[in-house]
C-alpha cells in the first residue's frame, strides 16, 4: 500500500526556477536603484511564487508532521489576516481616536477617521443604490468604484512592500554627508519631538562613523522658514544638534528649502559648493517618510539614500496613508488613464451583462 499522500513527479521542481528567477531579477534591479516603486513587484513575484514552490516541496516531503503544522501556521496566518480585515474599519476609528487625543486636529490627521467612516458607510450606500436605481446602474456604482479601489490598493500594498524593505537600507559608516530634513518647528521656534528624533538619529550615526573610521561626516540641516514661523528651521536644527554635541564646524545649515524636494535640490547645491567628487550622501528623516524622499532625492538628481528614525506608532497608520496619496498624487496623469480605462471597462461589462443577452 502506497503511504505517499501527494505523488510529485521530479519535474514539477523545476517550478523553483521561477522563485529564483524573480529573486535574481529583483536583487539587480534593487541594488542598482532603491528607489523604484518597481522594485516592489519583483519583490512580489519573487515571494509568492516562493512560497507556492515551497508549499509543493513541502507537500511532495509526504511527511505528515511538516504538512500538518505548515498547514496549521497558514490557516491560523490567514484567519488572523481575515479578523483585522474584517475590523478594520473599527481599528481605523480606533487609531484616529487616539490620533485626536495626541495629535493636533488637522485635515492629514484624520485621515484614518475618514477612512474608517468610508468602510462602515459603503455597505448602506450599496443596499441603498439596490433598492433605489435601476440594476443597470446599480451594477455599474458597485462594479466601478470595486474596480477603482482594487486597482488603488494594488498599488498601495506595493508601495507598503517597497516601504518595509527601504527600512532594511544599511549605509556604511564612509559617508561625506548627512542631510537632516526639516519637519516643521513647533510654537514657531522650537524642535518638536518629531524632528528631534531625526536629529538625534544623524548624532547617533554621526558618533557611530566617527567611532569606526575616525573620520565624521559634514552633517547638513535642511529647513526654511515657514509661515508661522519666527525663526529659519535650518538653525534651530543645527543649535539643537550642538546642543547634544555635535562639533559647530561639522554643522552645516541649508535655510532655504519649503518642501522636501527643495531640501534636495538645496542640501546638492550646497554640497556641490564644498567641491568634493563623487561624495557619498544619506539623508535622515522618519521611517515612514524615507522611501518617497528617496524617491524625491532620485528626482532632484542627488544620489542618496535615507535611513529612518524612530516614529510613535500611533501616528504610523496617518503618515503612511498621507505619504501614499502624495505619491499616487505624483504619478497622477498614469492613475487618471488607468481610471479612465477603468471607467470605460466598467461601462463594458455593465452593458454586456444586461443588453448583451
Amino acid at each position: 500500500m502506497n503511504d505517499n499522500l501527494f505523488n510529485i513527479p521530479s519535474a514539477a521542481y523545476w517550478v523553483w526556477a521561477i522563485p529564483v528567477f524573480f529573486g535574481l531579477c529583483f536583487s539587480i534591479s534593487y541594488r542598482i536603484e532603491k528607489r523604484r516603486l518597481s522594485n516592489g513587484l519583483w519583490f512580489s513575484l519573487f515571494f509568492y511564487s516562493f512560497l507556492a514552490s515551497l508549499a509543493m516541496t513541502i507537500l511532495g516531503t509526504n511527511n505528515k508532521w511538516l504538512i500538518v503544522i505548515s498547514v496549521s501556521l497558514f490557516v491560523i496566518f490567514f484567519l488572523i489576516v481575515m479578523v483585522i480585515f474584517a475590523l478594520q474599519a473599527f481599528l481605523l476609528l480606533w487609531n484616529a481616536w487616539i490620533v485626536w487625543r495626541r495629535e493636533s486636529h488637522t485635515l492629514a490627521n484624520m485621515l484614518t477617521l475618514f477612512l474608517g467612516l468610508a468602510i462602515l458607510l459603503a455597505p448602506f450606500f450599496s443596499r441603498w443604490a439596490a433598492l433605489n436605481l435601476s440594476k443597470p446602474v446599480d451594477t455599474f456604482i458597485n462594479l466601478f468604484p470595486s474596480l477603482v479601489i482594487t486597482y488603488v490598493l494594488f498599488w498601495f500594498y506595493n508601495y507598503l512592500t517597497m516601504l518595509v524593505l527601504y527600512q532594511f537600507n544599511r549605509p556604511r559608516y564612509n559617508q561625506d554627508f548627512l542631510i537632516v530634513l526639516g519637519a516643521g518647528l513647533l510654537n514657531g521656534n522650537e524642535v518638536s519631538p518629531l524632528l528631534g528624533r531625526r536629529i538625534d538619529r544623524a548624532l547617533t550615526f554621526y558618533r557611530k562613523q566617527l567611532a569606526k573610521t575616525g573620520r565624521a561626516p559634514i552633517v547638513i540641516f535642511s529647513g526654511g522658514q515657514g509661515g508661522d514661523e519666527t525663526v529659519l528651521e535650518g538653525r534651530a536644527m543645527r543649535d539643537y544638534a550642538i546642543a547634544h554635541g555635535l562639533p559647530a564646524d561639522q554643522a552645516l545649515v541649508e535655510d532655504q528649502s519649503k518642501t522636501t524636494y527643495e531640501d534636495m535640490v538645496f542640501s546638492k547645491q550646497l554640497i556641490a559648493a564644498t567641491g568634493q567628487q563623487r561624495p557619498r550622501v544619506t539623508f535622515v528623516t522618519n521611517g515612514y517618510h524615507t522611501f518617497r524622499a528617496g524617491m524625491i532625492a532620485r528626482k532632484a538628481g542627488l544620489k542618496a539614500n535615507g535611513i529612518g528614525a524612530h516614529t510613535a506608532k500611533f501616528f504610523l497608520p496617518n503618515a503612511i496613508l498621507r505619504e501614499y496619496i502624495a505619491i499616487f498624487v505624483g504619478s497622477k496623469r498614469w492613475h487618471a488613464v488607468a481610471i479612465v480605462g477603468i471607467f470605460l471597462l466598467s461601462l463594458l461589462l455593465t452593458w454586456a451583462q444586461y443588453y448583451y443577452r
